[in-house]
């Protein structure tokens, strides 16, 4: 008996029909093991040991693969074909050890890069070793991104309130969001104009002609500035007698772009399909693991975490046979097409991302919609990718007057052969053109012509375009940032911390992701820098091959690294602030169209306006706080007072007569309305996502109404009441809270869904009089008894005993440690007024267990590796 082990049921499945009763296929639904999220994982001190520990969901996993193993004679681990899939074969035979499981049995590891019965048979018949040297390359990039994430994240929390973390790959993608979103402020725009003209030769068909010359001076873009001197040229092309002064006629060509890697896939799914990088690797690892065709469940395409471009050779054979039975043999190139990657740090040992076979021609399959999509995608870029080049004719003429003085020039390509064109064009980024098919009429030299209509326009520069997630992931894949097959997670990371926000589907830097890009580029400089990163990158492509020992790149690395962060330890927070205020001034403390000092405080003209720190995130206020409350969001127009003033009015409430007024408070704008009778006025903040601008009357009136009744609960007659909180929308039943998806849902849930929600609600946190179950157990106090990670209404908390204290903002209950929650639960009793607990005892070297193995890293379940 033969025990084979994958990552994903799915794929378990499938193998399991081609390899037969000989062989049990069991997945370890990714990795088995991690470092546990708690200080002391990796140490430096201790020649960069790790500490791995099984979670939970993995425990019974590796069981049932150690219970299988009694029966058999050989261990197979076919999990996928590159570094991460071989720390993941590596994890096993370290948690199987463990459990003494391989005595006696024979290991072996295969790899294949398409699930398929051919590529599977075939990946069995060449067994090999675990590559310890991918394993190590695994194990420094995973080190590298505990030490950086939990070296750097604490220093965050003390020095800059509001910050989240900061993770070795993400901060230095944020800091390209931040950077193009200064450039986009500084930019100052440019006034010019274009005179262009409708032009017939010799009773020739019009043509489109641009000014290429004026008084002797050659016309760029830019040249002409200003109306006057926009004027003066149309009218002299106007009058002016032209002549064909030349005409050429250039052949070219356009290859086709190779096939896909993961970077580019994700690049031409979010031009062409709108997918975001989650959802293009996400719907590929459905197209790889299979799908049934005809009773049988077969891959559609090789592995999708590559960066290579060559694809193999029978591959090509089939495309090639393809391309001459749908589009003739003119089609077919005389020598099949090789490719080479040009991205930097790019590794060739994968194919290109293809289909398994491209007889599978996207209209024969029963796909689901995303699936159909991205496939033919795949299957197109492929196909094209072997096909002949497209030809075309480039013309240009050129139209002189007044000895040469002034001339127009009209330009204009014909596609004379569609080549690779008759099936696919790659999608293009923002400012880039595509051949235009302008066809221009067969003009003589020496020939006449005149202007018979002319066009003057006027135009501003524009400043560079915010990132999409195309143009982002091809420009860190340009750097040698990081690995692509990571960048889905890292921007996905970007946006759950709420570093940066998308509007229409471009990467916006909220305020928080400035400050920390700020912070870092100040103290910690080196390590958001874009050659340094990349540098990391090549050291790692090192380790995998061998010619660099992957704990020399981690002593390197944590030398100067550690020395930054003891440099500022003693920095304080008002150091920071004025290093803020000056990173951070463009925006903070922009120019004031009257003149004056831009720090001025244009409320009391008095106090000195600077960068403040809330637990909310940054503001600017006025430095003669309390007696002046002016504050501003960080980016709004320095020459205003706060967006809004203390008594905008939005109208009055038509039942209550009321005025309801719209105010900007320290965390953000919200409504107020006053009754007569009630000591307290009625206030509701603005929900998140809603434009301030956009709240009429009538939304205010929503707002300041809430909670909303919903109805009686059917079994107790209480009402259910919805409402907008602190921690978002929410509908409440007695003492029982649930949150809704939406704010609109708050608006729109009727009896029924908001009884079922409920139910949820209660079911989930235990019926009854039963306690609520821990999110994660942390170990005991120096008092006795068990410290806990807890789910509350107003989100996680550690509980002792008796003692609450609520996690702050940044800290998670999966990366608490037990002496963060002992500092916490002592601060909240002493606060309590019941004393002080014991202070969390001194790590102590000799209490710590002896490092398992000198390698480790984990990733759990998901395909990233970045922290």
């Amino acid at each position: 008996m033969n025990v084979v082990v994958v990552e994903s049921p799915a794929k378990a499945k499938t193998i399991n029909k081609y390899l037969g009763k000989d062989f049990t296929v069991l997945a370890s639904f990714g990795h088995v093991r991690d470092l546990p999220a708690k200080d002391g994982s990796v140490r430096p001190d201790e020649d960069f040991a790790m500490s791995w520990e099984v979670d939970s969901k993995s425990a019974p996993r590796v069981k049932a693969i150690a219970d299988a193993l009694k029966d058999a004679d050989r261990l197979i681990l076919a999990t996928d074909p590159d570094r991460e899939g071989e720390a993941i074969s590596w994890h096993l035979l370290e948690a199987l050890s463990k459990r003494r499981a391989l005595k006696d049995k024979k290991i072996q590891r295969v790899a294949f890069n398409a699930i398929t019965k051919s590529a599977v048979e075939q990946a069995m018949a060449q067994p090999r070793d675990v590559d310890m040297e991918l394993v190590e390359a695994y194990l420094a990039r995973r080190a590298l991104d505990y030490l950086v994430g939990f070296t750097l994240s604490p220093v965050l929390w003390r020095k800059l309130p509001g910050a989240r973390s900061a993770g070795r790959v993400q901060s230095v993608a944020l800091r390209l969001i931040t950077e193009r979103e200064s450039e986009i402020e500084r930019f100052k725009p440019q006034e010019y104009w274009s005179i262009e003209a409708d032009v017939r030769a010799d009773g020739s068909d019009p043509f489109r002609a641009r000014l290429s010359a004026f008084e002797g001076k050659k016309i760029t873009r830019l040249t002409i500035g200003d109306e006057p001197s926009a004027r003066a040229a149309e009218a002299a092309v106007k009058t002016a007698n032209f002549t064909i002064a030349a005409v050429e006629a250039k052949p070219t060509k356009r290859n086709p772009p190779p096939p896909f890697t993961t970077s580019t896939l994700q690049q031409e799914a979010a031009r062409k399909l709108g997918f975001d990088a989650q959802r293009t690797m996400r719907t590929a690892q459905r197209l790889y693991e299979g799908i049934d065709i005809g009773g049988e469940t077969v891959g559609l395409i090789t592995y999708m975490r590559t960066d290579g471009v060559s694809m193999d050779g029978s591959a090509i054979g089939q495309a090639r046979k393809v391309i001459g039975e749908r589009y003739g043999e003119d089609y077919v190139p005389d020598k099949p097409r090789a490719y080479a990657s040009k991205a930097k740090n790019a590794q060739e040992a994968h194919e290109a991302v293809r289909p398994t076979s491209f007889f599978r021609h996207p209209s024969k399959l029963n796909l689901e919609a995303d699936q159909a999509r991205l496939y033919e995608l795949i299957w197109k870029r492929a196909v094209a990718s072997q096909m002949e080049s497209a030809r075309l004719e480039r013309t240009t003429i050129d139209l002189e007057a007044d000895g040469g003085r002034l001339a127009l020039r009209a330009t204009g390509s014909v596609i004379t052969f569609d080549g690779f064109f008759a099936l696919y064009r790659e999608g293009v980024d923002d400012d880039a053109d595509e051949d235009g098919e302008a066809r221009l009429p067969q003009v003589k030299h020496g020939s006449s012509a005149k202007a018979e209509q002319t066009f003057t326009e006027q135009h501003f520069t524009q400043p560079p375009p915010r990132y999409t997630e195309a143009t982002l992931v091809k420009k860190m894949e340009e750097l040698g940032i990081g690995r692509p097959s990571t960048y889905a997670s890292v921007l996905s990371v970007l946006r759950d911390r709420d570093y940066v926000r998308m509007e229409d589907k471009r990467f916006v830097p909220e305020d928080k992701g400035r400050v920390v890009i700020a912070f870092l580029e100040n103290f910690f400089t080196r390590y958001v820098e874009y050659d340094f990163t990349a540098d990391l990158e090549d050291q790692l492509d090192k380790v995998s091959s061998g010619d660099l020992a992957y704990k020399e790149l981690l002593r390197r690395f944590w030398a100067d690294f550690s020395a930054n962060v003891e440099g500022i330890a003693d920095l304080r927070v008002g150091q920071v602030i004025d290093a803020m205020n000056i990173a951070l001034a463009p925006i903070a403390f922009p120019p004031r169209e009257d003149g004056k000092d831009a720090r001025l405080c244009p409320s009391c003209n008095e106090g000195t306006l600077s960068l403040r720190l809330g637990k909310h995130g940054a503001f600017v206020g006025c430095s003669n706080y309390p007696d002046c409350r002016f504050t501003r969001a960080l980016g709004s127009n320095g020459d205003e007072k706060p967006a809004i003033e203390g008594n905008g009015e939005i109208g009055l409430h038509p039942e209550h007569q009321q005025m309801i007024h719209l105010k900007d408070g320290r965390f953000g704008a919200y409504l107020e309305m006053s009754l007569p009778g009630e000591d307290k006025p009625r206030r509701s903040s603005i929900p998140k996502g809603w434009d301030v601008a956009s709240i009429d009357l009538d939304k205010a009136v929503m707002l300041i109404d809430l909670p909303r009744q919903i109805g009686p609960h059917p079994e107790d007659g209480e009402m259910i009441e919805a409402g907008l909180g602190r921690y978002g929308p929410f509908i409440k039943h007695g003492k029982t809270y649930a949150n809704l998806p939406s704010i609109e849902e708050v608006f729109e849930i009727g009896l029924n869904r908001a009884v079922a929600v409920i139910a949820d609600k209660k079911s989930g946190a235990g019926r009854g009089r039963g306690a609520p179950a821990p999110l994660k157990e942390l170990g005991a106090h120096p008092d006795g008894g068990p410290i806990q990670v807890m789910s509350g209404r107003y989100g996680p908390y550690v509980k002792w005993e008796k003692v609450n204290a609520t996690l702050p903002k940044g800290v998670t209950p999966e990366n608490v440690t037990l002496d963060q929650a002992v500092e916490l639960i002592n601060a909240k009793a002493a606060s309590n007024g019941k004393g002080r607990a014991k202070k969390a005892p001194a790590k102590k070297a000799a209490a710590k267990k002896p490092a398992a193995k000198k390698k480790a890293t984990g990733k759990s379940g998901a395909k990233a590796s970045e922290a």
